[in-house]
């Protein structure tokens, strides 16, 4: 099988290849409230709904002026919130759609910087498994899924039971990792699901890395060139997914209760 062009680059190379592609802008604007948020989803008239992951999100990381305890419960003590931003996009070798992160944030740790992509769930599957994405899979897409492979530091093909959106979100954290000269990278689900909906889809993926995961413990490995990746899922206050938001209810001003 001939090499793809992100075969033959190294994990920094591509990094800075897709930082170079971002359409993200450097300037970020405050948010206040949870509704600030609603403006950068995709479809804001069906995602801002109870029982949808982005308003639990936002309801969720408003409420905690800092970060959510489940999340802060992944990292070392005393890690702090430099800053987080919904819907963060990162460009990915192979093409031109990007990885729509539910939040990234920046975290200090005590050893550098820890560049994190946060995916919350509240009943949303992970979307399609790798193999159903190969299916009739264009020469962009497997250029994708090596540099995916480079960058995570498979030396093996992933398992085709793998939820794609897993392995491209985790790749996303890498880069950012890389861009913001980060010594740590980190992929965190963040469930708002009573039942913990889709955990075994992450648990195949961190067995996959090497890992055995359990909800509300770090699971950390070695990445392509050495880099420490973090995996965790952080189990939400289901509280967020469940609440009416508007005039008059308690979330109105999510973290000011």
């Amino acid at each position: 099988m001939a090499r793809s062009a992100a075969a033959d680059q190294s994990p920094i190379a591509m990094s800075r290849t897709c930082a170079q592609r971002s359409l993200v802008s450097r300037i970020l604007i405050p948010s206040s409230k949870a509704t600030d948020w609603r403006p950068l989803l995709a479809s804001p008239n069906t995602q801002w709904q109870k029982r949808y992951s982005a308003r639990a999100a936002a309801l969720s990381w408003t409420a905690a002026k800092g970060l959510p305890p489940e999340i802060a419960g992944l990292f070392p003590e005393g890690a702090e919130l430099l800053f987080a931003a919904p819907e963060w996009k990162t460009p990915l070798p192979g093409g031109r759609r990007e990885s729509q992160t539910d939040i990234f944030c920046l975290l200090g740790l005590a050893d550098g910087l820890a560049a994190v992509a946060v995916e919350a769930k509240v009943d949303e599957p992970f979307g399609p498994t790798l193999s159903e994405w190969l299916v009739d899979a264009s020469p962009g897409k497997l250029e994708r899924l090596a540099a995916i492979q480079a960058l995570i530091g498979a030396t093996e093909p992933f398992d085709g039971a793998i939820r794609y959106q897993l392995l491209h979100r985790t790749a996303s954290a890498l880069i950012q990792a890389r861009r913001f000269r980060a010594t740590e990278a980190a992929m965190i689900v963040q469930s708002f699901s009573d039942e913990r909906r889709w955990i075994d889809d992450f648990r195949l993926f961190v067995s996959a890395l090497g890992g055995t995961a359990q909800p509300g413990q770090p699971i950390i490995v070695t990445a392509g060139d050495g880099v420490r990746l973090r995996l965790g899922w952080a189990q939400g206050d289901t509280r967020f997914s469940k609440q009416e938001y508007g005039p008059g209810t308690d979330w109105e001003l999510a973290g000011k209760r």
